[in-house]
Formats: C-alpha cells, sequence, structure tokens
C-alpha cells in the first residue's frame, strides 16, 4: 500500500526515517509530501494513495473527492478538526487520531505559561508564585491529567470537570469533581482548558463565564481557539483589569488585545503545543502502527469517525 506522509509542517528526520522502518518493515510505500505551498499540492499527491498520515494538514472534501484509493487517514496529534469527517465517511475512509502521543508536550507548555504570566511575561514588575493556587482543568482527559498531576507537584490545588468521567475517577486522577462549567470557573485562580472544538463547545467560552474567575486569575488555552468567543473575552478583560488570558492559539483579534491589555495577553507565535522532538516522534511512530494494524487485521481502535 500507499501511505502518503503529508505535512506541511514536517516532521523531524528521525520521525520520518522511524515512519518509514515501520511502514517498509510491514511490505508498505512512504511517499513525502512536505513544505508545500499550495492546498492543490496535496489534492494532487493523494491521488493514488491508499493512507495518508497528516499533521495540522486540512483534509477537506475536495482532497477526498480526489483520493480514489484512500482508505484511511491518521491525524498524528489529538485534534482532527482540520478532517472533513462527514466526508470522510461518506467516502468510506476511516479517520483515526493518535491520542496521548503529544499530551506530555502539551500538559508541559501549559504550566510554562502560567508561571510566564505569574512572572509578568518574564519582566521586571513583582510577580506571583502557583503555590497555593488552585487550578481548574476543564476535561480531563490525557493532557488534563498530566496537567493537573504536573500543577500538584507544584503545590497547586486541581479541580476537574469533565462529563464523561465519574466524582471517583476525577478524585482517583488527583482532583476535586466540580459539578458544572460555571463552579469551576468561579472558583479557579488559574483555568486550563482541555476541550475539543465541537458545535457543542465552539464560543462557549466567553463573557459570562470569564468573569466569574476570582480576582487575579489567569485563562490558560492550549485547546482550539474555536472554542473562546473572542468578543466576550475582550469584554471582559475590558471590566476585569486584573484578569490575564495565555494562549497557544492565537485568536483573530490578538492585534487588539495586546493593544488594550499589554502584558495581560499573550499567545504563541505558531500553535507548539507538540512542538517537541518526543512529541514529533512519538506521534508520527503511532500514525505509523496504526496504518500497519489497519492493514493487517483491520484494527480502528483510535477511529474518529464512524
Amino acid at each position: 500500500m500507499k501511505i502518503l506522509l503529508a505535512t506541511q509542517k514536517p516532521f523531524a528526520a528521525s520521525a520520518v526515517a522511524g515512519i518509514r522502518e515501520i511502514a517498509e518493515g510491514a511490505g508498505h510505500e512512504v511517499v513525502l509530501l512536505e513544505k508545500y505551498a499550495e492546498q492543490s499540492d496535496l489534492v494532487a499527491a493523494v491521488a493514488d494513495a491508499d493512507a495518508m498520515i497528516i499533521r495540522s494538514d486540512k483534509v477537506t472534501a475536495e482532497v477526498l473527492d480526489a483520493a480514489k484509493k484512500l482508505k484511511i487517514v491518521v491525524r498524528a496529534g489529538a485534534g482532527y478538526d482540520n478532517v472533513d469527517l462527514a466526508a470522510a465517511t461518506a467516502h468510506g475512509v476511516v479517520v483515526m487520531n493518535t491520542p496521548g502521543q503529544n499530551s506530555n508536550a502539551v500538559a508541559e507548555l501549559a504550566l510554562a505559561m502560567m508561571i510566564f504570566m505569574a512572572r509578568n511575561q518574564f519582566t521586571p514588575a513583582t510577580g506571583s508564585e502557583l503555590l497555593g493556587k488552585r487550578l481548574g482543568v476543564q476535561a480531563y482527559g490525557n493532557v488534563g491529567r498530566l496537567v493537573g498531576q504536573k500543577a500538584k507537584a507544584l503545590g497547586m490545588e486541581i479541580s476537574a470537570l469533565d462529563p464523561f468521567l465519574t466524582d471517583e475517577q476525577i478524585s482517583s486522577a488527583g482532583a476535586d469533581p466540580v459539578h458544572s462549567v460555571e463552579e469551576l470557573y468561579s472558583t479557579s485562580d488559574y483555568l486550563s482548558i482541555h476541550i475539543p472544538a465541537l458545535p457543542s463547545t465552539i464560543g462557549s467560552i466567553g463573557y459570562d463565564l470569564i468573569t466569574k474567575m476570582p480576582k487575579g486569575a489567569t485563562l490558560v488555552n492550549t485547546a482550539r481557539k474555536e472554542v473562546i468567543d473572542e468578543a466576550g473575552l475582550e469584554k471582559a478583560l475590558e471590566e476585569r483589569p486584573d484578569l490575564k488570558y495565555v494562549t497557544d492559539v492565537a485568536p483573530d483579534n490578538l492585534a487588539v488585545l495586546k493593544e488594550k491589555f499589554g502584558l495581560r495577553v499573550f499567545a504563541t507565535p505558531k500553535k507548539m503545543g507538540a512542538q517537541t522532538s518526543e512529541a514529533n516522534v512519538n506521534a508520527g511512530l503511532a500514525a505509523a502502527r496504526q496504518i500497519v494494524g489497519f492493514f493487517a487485521t483491520g484494527c480502528t481502535r483510535f477511529q474518529v469517525n464512524k
């Protein structure tokens, strides 16, 4: 089978070598499409591919229409909102992600962001400490749990909200369970967001929730920018000069936020959560193994479309 490795933002050379070793060792061919300039390049390259590994690359209906032989797409990472799942299902294409492979990298970044903002972006002004502060974690999955564990090691108190977990599961994973998003926001000095961008979550975090946060609180977003109501965020920061916002996914109104609120707002230059050499390799190798398993045994364990 022909596996297209399509990455505008390429994997590390060691990851590519590992992907080749896994795939070619199982009798498959690996073809690279790296740093491509136009979406049309992906459309052309996928025409004879049986499988595809991507990162943040957009697999649209147009791409799927062109992929006459495609059977599986694996997104090397947790988020998969860059893939048109409905179109993939209509074309009979299985879509998978690689949950957990980037989790530690994202969790470390979330903690780094908290310290960065607590210390006023490392300017000389007097900052604050994380010790004794309460961290709320919105979605206590792979990344959220790691954020909680690392924050607890720094002496923070941890609360978590996750509708898919019982109180016992949350407690056994080291956090105090809360039962509403309003309770989570109103009791958290730091709030770390880990929800996906779904119709039910897009724009769900806005003025009403943000202004419920305690005095001096910081909202931390390493999830998706779409979950933030940006107009509501701006209004909340205007009315609450004690609040801060730090994000790994720059909002569309970042320039306005920076001009108005200065050191109270920070966004990374590009999405950096998974940008470590370890996560890069882990996610790529997991994607290759999942494709090999799919063709060998039909395994669809991490399928995200039905």
